[in-house]
This record gives structure tokens, sequence and C-alpha cells, in this order.
């Protein structure tokens, strides 16, 4: 609460004096309402709950050698590098170095691999309207990437809702190329 002090002034005749007067504000109740709101908003906030990415692999156990057919231009391939690169390519490997249809990337918001992942979709579109659920990617990483940067690759797939992707072994052309093309890993 606040109060005001006055203070006592001398009887002297002839000196005058003015009243001076001190206030003094209590802020205990400031500090209890603090506390009450901490208080409030730590109830009233909504914990977040850790989210995993669902991966579905085939069964090891009983080998199939049943090759899914994917239309060539839904297809897009990405190999995770060390060093947070990424090598993408459109199609097959031999269309698309003929035709230019490859690149280096990263994992940066914009012109990342979610970009090219969004640029193909739109594509996609442009050509058949509703094809972009059809986009199929190809996750293959390098032996030098970490699990992170295959994480990350999947965490673009759920950002973009990519139905289809696929976690394969990288082969030996495609080794050949990035080491040509891509900064000799």
């Amino acid at each position: 609460m606040a109060e005001i002090n006055t203070a006592t002034t001398s009887n002297k005749p002839g000196v005058r004096r003015s009243k001076k007067l001190s206030t003094r504000v209590d802020l205990t109740p400031m500090v209890d309402l603090g506390f009450l709101l901490i208080t409030f908003f730590i109830f009233t906030t909504t914990m977040s709950d850790p989210r995993a990415t669902k991966l579905v692999m085939p069964d090891d156990t009983k080998p199939v050698d049943v090759d899914i057919k994917v239309p060539i231009s839904a297809a897009l391939t990405v190999l995770p590098l060390e060093g947070n690169k990424i090598f993408y390519y459109h199609g097959t490997l031999e269309e698309a170095m003929a035709a230019g249809n490859y690149g280096v990337t990263s994992y940066a918001v914009k012109d990342g691999i979610g970009q090219i992942i969004r640029d193909k979709q739109v594509a996609m579109d442009k050509a058949k309207p509703g094809s972009r659920k059809d986009l199929t990617l190809m996750i293959k990483p390098h032996s030098e990437s970490n699990y992170q940067n295959v994480v990350d690759v999947l965490d673009e797939v759920q950002i973009n809702g990519l139905k289809h992707y696929a976690l394969m072994e990288i082969t030996p052309e495609e080794k050949d190329i990035i080491k040509q093309k891509a900064g000799g890993l």
C-alpha cells in the first residue's frame, strides 16, 4: 500500500516552512501479482508433444524382387553428402546429366532442398493438374553423410506432404558423378 508521511515542522516564530510530504510505495503486492501471472501462464500453456516421423520399412526376412515403376517425370533423387550439401537430380541419372537437370544445394529454408521439392511439385501440377501427389522422392545417403542429414531430408518430406519416398543405397555410377560434379567426395 502507498502511504504519505508528513514531516514535522519547527514552531519557531517568524520562520515559515512548507510541509514536505514523503511518499513510499510498497511493492510487495506487485511481487505477488508477478508470481500469480507466472503460475497462470505455466498452467495454461500447451505442452508440445515430441513427434516422430513414421518410417515404414519393408520386411527384411522375406526379400522381394518387385520393382516399383515410377514415371520419370515424377522422380526426384536426393543424395545427402557430407558438409550439409545435397546432390539432386530429376528423372534418371543419365537423362539428368545429359539435360542438366541436376544440382547441389543445402538444407537452407530459401533455395534449399525444400524449395527444389516445391518447384518440382509446381512443375508437375503445371504439366498435369493434380499430379503433385505422384512425386516420388528417392533418398540415397552417401557414406560420408550423417544421420542428421537423412532426418533433415525426411523432415522436408513431411513439410512438403510427399506421399511417396524411399530410402535406397547409392549406386557406383552416382558415386562417380558426385566425385565429378559435387566436389569430389
